[in-house]
């Protein structure tokens, strides 16, 4: 049986789209669709009037979300539950059975338009997370303008993966393939400190290396595909990242780094670009290959 693309809705703009985008990729790729909205009860032990409001509110509002859902795309199937739980919670549950979890980035105060339902979607999930903001008008970018797909990378394990998926969404997507890698912060600190030295030169030769085997085998899985390699060494990463994806259809990136502590799920600079959100961005799960005896 086929896994369905998971998505938690509330009753905000940014899941509104995230809805769209997951029932515009479940047609296109016939897998089934689960909405899933996540009713909060720690406070309502207490007054049991309290939680039954919860729930008839909680029911009515997967109704609407299915109904709108089966207009956007009627051949999908999909099946929609209220669950009892943190949001953080019953959305990682859900996720070990997903092909896909799809989020709105919401809004939250006072810094930044991404929730923490939804960083912490995106660091605990077992399968690909996809965070998409609302319209402008919500606090975040248009979830269905853009072309092409951007992932960036930086020689890790988790990037070489993401490069994979983000070479088959683009390929699928008939969308070019923009591999982004960025070094900035060694080369700026070279090149102030030993301003006559050829270790700047050096290390961009080292990241284009990198770059090279990064991309390794793209060309033979995807002859039709257009991809370009960008190195940046003037930015930091989760800058440029967001800045080369304000116009971008989806931005793809490894849940953690080369420099990431393994205890940590989320990366720093996947972290830092869920709090801009600047289009549709997909955080992958790191897969561990079985070698064949």
């Amino acid at each position: 049986m086929k896994k369905s693309i998971v998505v938690g809705v509330n009753d905000s703009g940014s899941s509104e789209a995230a809805v769209e985008w997951a029932m515009k990729r479940a047609a296109r790729l016939k897998s089934p669709v689960v909405l899933v909205h996540a009713v909060d009860d720690r406070w309502s032990s207490e007054a049991p009037e309290f939680h039954n409001l919860l729930s008839k509110a909680g029911h009515a509002l997967v109704a609407r979300a299915q109904a709108r859902a089966l207009e956007l795309e009627p051949g999908v199937h999909v099946e929609a539950m209220m669950m009892w739980g943190s949001p953080g919670y019953v959305l990682k549950r859900q996720s070990k059975r997903a092909e896909m979890m799809v989020v709105g980035s919401g809004s939250s105060w006072p810094r930044g338009p991404v929730t923490d339902r939804a960083l912490q979607v995106a660091a605990a999930a077992a399968c690909p997370v996809a965070v998409i903001a609302g319209a402008k008008d919500d606090g975040g970018a248009a979830a269905a303008s853009g072309t092409g797909v951007l992932v960036g990378v930086d020689g890790s394990e988790e990037s070489v993966q993401a490069v994979a998926f983000a070479a088959a969404e683009a390929d699928r997507m008939g969308q070019e393939l923009t591999v982004l890698h960025v070094f900035g912060a060694a080369t700026r600190w070279v090149e102030r400190g030993i301003p006559e030295s050829d270790l700047a030169k050096f290390i961009a030769e080292e990241e284009e290396l990198i770059m090279g085997e990064t991309v390794a085998g793209l060309a033979d899985k995807y002859p039709d595909l257009v991809v370009h390699r960008v190195l940046d060494s003037q930015h930091e990463p989760a800058v440029a990242l967001v800045a080369a994806a304000q116009h971008a259809a989806l931005l793809v990136l490894g849940s953690r780094g080369a420099g990431g502590f393994k205890r940590l799920m989320l990366g720093s600079t996947a972290h830092a670009v869920l709090t801009e959100v600047p289009c549709p961005t997909i955080i992958t799960r790191l897969t561990k290959v079985k070698l064949s005896k």
